[in-house]
């Protein structure tokens, strides 16, 4: 089992530093960073030796689940022992690698971490070992006794869910022999494609070296990081260039790439056949026990709303100033860089009025999160990137990750992170360890939410001129765009090429460039001239990761969705002169539920039906309201601007 080790959310900041910001980021070494701007690790263990200790105890139990095996249907007692030594070995299995992996993250170029969260790892894999007869034998019961021995034993009342998630299953789970292979298959040979792409795509390609762009500036290499920073850039030959040059260099291996693409659906096919599912899309989907109705559903939503988002590329054209949108020119910003500039404590206490919405107890519990240490802001030597949020030490408290530069995006980025933690929190509070995960459906609502809380908290007491009000605007309605129009992108290509695979189509590169150039025009317009696509761009599948994940991109979408209807509801009523909790306590609710319901249920409960139209209509109804706040500040600079002359 080994539950939620990380969350993550990777994160690249793009404002320009505060001279504060300058001064902390630019701490060569962890010793020069203050500790209050640290976690604190020593809520896990006291030191490594404790570490260690613990470690080698955990491991002499291990053998303890061994008698169970075989008996579980001796008798409602047998079968809650054996179960409750998992939980509890899984639990402390869990502190162990929060331990071993965070120490690894603050400092990657120290060997002793690695050689733990390595030793750690083969732990984990012994206690897999150890647990593999479980669900085939609770299987084997069958759900009559299983049931009889929960009604015979209260104390299997906790495991209910768990159990029932098994059962539910049984018709796509095979027998010992039969999980024991798909374990062995899966196991050696799933993530094969996945670490081919990866190696060749970061560590073999060759990108285009001493490109001379326009403006004269020389891009050493154009990697996939160089990519992401000049396809931002304000000159547009520049931005031209560089597409031109990288999705040149990628053509020419969508061979190679098509290939590795085409062998993990093969894996996916292969587990739908052995597992005896209709389609690869509901295997997948069914781990969570997610309709494949919610991810249709979301597909058919978007393309009734493109003429949102087309609403979104001609406002974009015009506050570009240009005659004729392209693609080349949609990461460029469309607002000038706001300069405004925070300091870690600053961030803090924005986050913190702005989940006022969510109640004094919420803001409370995270006020006392920071006090405690639970973030790690400051970059530093050798420290891992980006930004993530680990919930899996169930008996302490969540532990965050951050590489804080001072800008608006750090911020946001806190209270995306703060609210994963205060999910794990409230989950972990509320819920037995054996119900206190929950699935990524669900974990990107918490955090989407405190984002979308912050921007309004940000609008109605931060922003005092039009400038401002601009940057955070336009930065919120590009990242709807991205997240609502073109993560749906990739999901629709995902389901397409699968799809294509089940009916007994190859997939090569040509055919995958083909697929996905035809949705890009769709998506974007091309053929009304809303924003012109090239051909070239179509092999852009071919740097999209996330296509190995099966089937994963999509909730990024769904959880924005259900987000941002939920944040209008809790905005709504505190907003009331005489306010109401209803939304905000169904929401605080499904935030200490766990796993305790499935994550459909979960959200339903919460006031949110993920397999209807309506929570996607209330997104559009969000970014409608955007681009009228937009035009409305445009149009009066505008007239304004004109009247001086």
């Amino acid at each position: 089992m080994i539950k939620r080790i990380v969350t993550l959310t990777i994160l690249a900041a793009t404002m320009a530093l505060s001279p504060a910001a300058e001064r902390t980021a630019s701490a060569e070494e962890r010793s020069q960073v203050p500790e209050k701007l640290t976690w604190n690790l020593a809520d896990l263990y006291p030191n490594d030796a404790a570490w260690e200790q613990a470690k080698d105890a955990l491991e002499k139990r291990i053998p303890e689940l061994a008698p169970y095996k075989g008996h579980l249907g001796d008798s409602s007692e047998t079968f809650y022992k054996a179960l409750s030594t998992m939980v509890g070995l899984d639990k402390d299995l869990a502190r162990l690698m929060s331990y071993a992996s965070q120490l690894a993250d603050q400092d990657t170029r120290v060997s002793k971490s690695q050689g733990m969260m390595q030793g750690i790892e083969q732990t984990a894999a012994a206690y897999s070992a150890a647990t593999a007869y479980l669900r085939p034998e609770i299987l084997a019961l069958g759900s009559e006794k299983v049931d009889h021995f929960v009604a015979a034993d209260p104390k299997l009342k906790d495991f209910k869910p768990y159990l029932d998630n098994i059962l539910r299953m049984k018709a796509h789970t095979l027998n010992p022999e039969g999980e024991k292979l798909m374990a062995q298959a899966n196991g050696q040979m799933a993530g094969t494609p996945d670490s081919i792409y990866g190696i060749f795509t970061n560590a073999d390609m060759p990108y285009p070296k001493d490109v001379k762009l326009p403006s004269g500036e020389v891009v050493p290499l154009l990697d996939a990081a160089a990519y992401t920073k000049y396809r931002a850039s304000n000159n547009r030959a520049d931005r031209d260039m560089v597409f031109k040059s990288f999705w040149a260099e990628y053509d020419k291996f969508k061979r190679t790439l098509g290939t590795s693409l085409y062998s993990v659906v093969k894996v996916h096919m292969f587990n739908k056949d052995a597992r005896h599912y209709d389609s690869c899309l509901q295997a997948a989907l069914d781990r969570n026990n997610v309709p494949t109705a919610v991810y249709t559903q979301l597909i058919s939503d978007v393309h009734a709303n493109l003429p949102t988002l087309h609403r979104y590329l001609k406002l974009r054209q015009r506050m570009m100033g240009v005659d004729q949108l392209r693609y080349e020119d949609l990461y460029a910003s469309i607002v000038k860089d706001s300069d405004l500039k925070f300091t870690p404590e600053q961030a803090m206490d924005l986050t913190l009025k702005a989940c006022a919405p969510l109640g004094k107890t919420y803001v409370d519990d995270l006020k006392k999160g920071y006090e405690s240490r639970w973030v790690d802001f400051m970059p530093s030597t050798g420290k891992k990137s980006g930004a993530y949020s680990n919930g899996a030490a169930y008996d302490v408290h969540p532990y965050q990750l951050l590489n804080f530069m001072g800008g608006y995006d750090d911020v946001s980025t806190l209270a995306h992170e703060s609210g994963h933690s205060m999910h794990s929190f409230l989950s972990n509070t509320h819920q037995p360890y054996i119900t206190a995960d929950y699935p990524i459906f669900v974990a990107e609502v918490a955090s989407t939410l405190n984002e979308n809380l912050l921007l309004h908290y940000m609008l109605a007491h931060e922003a005092k001129d039009d400038a401002t009000k601009l940057f955070l605007l336009g930065s919120y309605l590009d990242g709807l765009r991205q997240t609502l129009f073109r993560q749906t992108l990739f999901a629709e290509f995902e389901l397409k090429m699968h799809e294509r695979a089940e009916a007994g189509d190859s997939l090569t590169g040509d055919n995958l460039t083909q697929m996905y150039l035809g949705l890009l025009k769709e998506y974007y317009g091309d053929a009304q001239g809303v924003c012109k696509v090239d051909d070239l761009y179509g092999v852009e599948w071919a740097y999209i990761p996330h296509f190995y994940y099966n089937f994963y991109v999509f909730q990024y979408a769904t959880s924005l969705v259900a987000s941002t209807s939920l944040a209008n509801g809790i905005r709504e009523e505190a907003a009331a002169k005489k306010p109401a909790t209803k939304a905000r306590d169904a929401y605080i609710t499904m935030l200490s539920s766990g796993s305790s319901k499935y994550p459909i249920d979960l959200l339903k409960a919460a006031g949110v039906d993920m397999t209807t139209s309506a929570p996607f209509n209330a997104a559009m109804k969000e970014m409608n309201r955007t681009m009228d706040e937009i035009e409305a500040i445009l149009n009066r600079q505008a007239a304004s601007k004109a009247g001086k002359k």
